[in-house]
């Protein structure tokens, strides 16, 4: 049966390509973005777009006389850790002021389902590798804190008035669907960094530390396919119960590390990687890897596109389709 759905910063990588899978599913799909971030050209053909922003969405949301929308689909918010450090007032105002306003006028117009993009983020350093939904939350960055306070307001909104709610904290994602894919201005996703370092629009990749305790002394990360998310999100939409908020890890349960990811891209793309170690960088956690059982066996997730050279080897195609 098709749906009907908002998909707020749905010009943007995720929201993105989760409102092309919506489509490609059958469903009525409606994108609001205001464009701070995303990009025209990323909403997919066959969505109607409106050019807003979320503390407005009342005015799409109570739509008088017509069909209402099934559910909302929240991507619309501010996701640099590097940046909520230095901004972190920008942070608390987009991704909670406006998370709120949007769950408000989701309230008076009778919207009772959501699926809100959470992150990883809001664990900070883990206590266990792998990390589980039940393992303590102690964000490192206002990045992170804003998505944790985001998720406090869903389970109380759940609570008090019967919103069917999952949230699905993702790990890092990457790769690329079609004509959509990561376009971030500026960039700060390491996959696509070392892509343009191959493309010659870049001369190195900064490695930010290379002396945490990890096998090579960089960072490690579960990487996961965009597309494998955006099933997630569909999936997702099935799984949501009144009154409940569901919470979901998304990743594959296994970590690759910064210089394993740029020889992977030297692999796929022939091209030379020159590396430079740059000082830390505030708010990054040692190692990030996910376990995803609650989302297996709640949501019937079962990722399909593991595989790092793959996911590198998509974001590489789009990277070239745009030049």
């Amino acid at each position: 049966m098709s749906g009907k759905y908002l998909v707020t910063g749905g010009a943007g990588y995720v929201g993105s390509v989760v409102a092309q899978h919506l489509i490609e599913a059958g469903h009525e799909v409606t994108v609001l973005d205001n464009l701070s971030t995303g990009f025209r050209e990323g909403v997919p053909a066959g969505a109607t777009f409106i050019e807003g922003d979320i503390r407005d969405a009342a005015k799409w949301l109570d739509v008088d006389g017509e069909r209402g929308y099934d559910a909302v689909l929240h991507f619309a918010a501010f996701s640099q850790v590097g940046e909520s450090v230095a901004k972190p007032e920008k942070y608390w105002d987009n991704n909670v002021g406006g998370t709120m306003a949007l769950l408000a006028a989701m309230r008076d117009a009778g919207v009772r389902k959501l699926v809100f993009s959470s992150t990883a983020a809001t664990y900070g350093e883990p206590v266990n590798t792998p990390i589980t939904e039940s393992d303590p939350t102690a964000p490192t960055s206002p990045y992170g804190a804003s998505k944790l306070a985001v998720d406090h307001m869903i389970t109380g909104e759940a609570v008090a008035h019967g919103l069917a709610a999952v949230s699905l904290r993702y790990f890092n994602v990457a790769g690329a669907y079609g004509s959509c894919g990561e376009r971030h201005d500026p960039e700060s996703h390491l996959i696509p960094l070392v892509l343009q370092v191959a493309q010659g629009r870049r001369e190195s990749i900064s490695v930010f530390g290379d002396d945490y305790p990890t096998p090579d002394g960089t960072c490690v990360r579960d990487y996961i396919h965009v597309a494998d998310l955006a099933e997630a999100h569909l999936l997702a939409l099935d799984a949501a119960a009144s009154g409940e908020h569901l919470i979901c890890n998304l990743g594959n349960g296994n970590g690759f590390s910064v210089r394993e990811v740029i020889e992977t891209v030297r692999q796929v793309t022939g091209h030379p990687i020159p590396e430079v170690v740059a000082p830390r960088r505030g708010g990054d956690p040692a190692v990030l890897v996910a376990s995803a059982a609650t989302a297996r066996e709640r949501l019937g997730w079962n990722p399909s596109r593991a595989d790092l050279a793959g996911i590198v080897a998509d974001a590489w195609a789009f990277a070239r389709q745009r030049g």
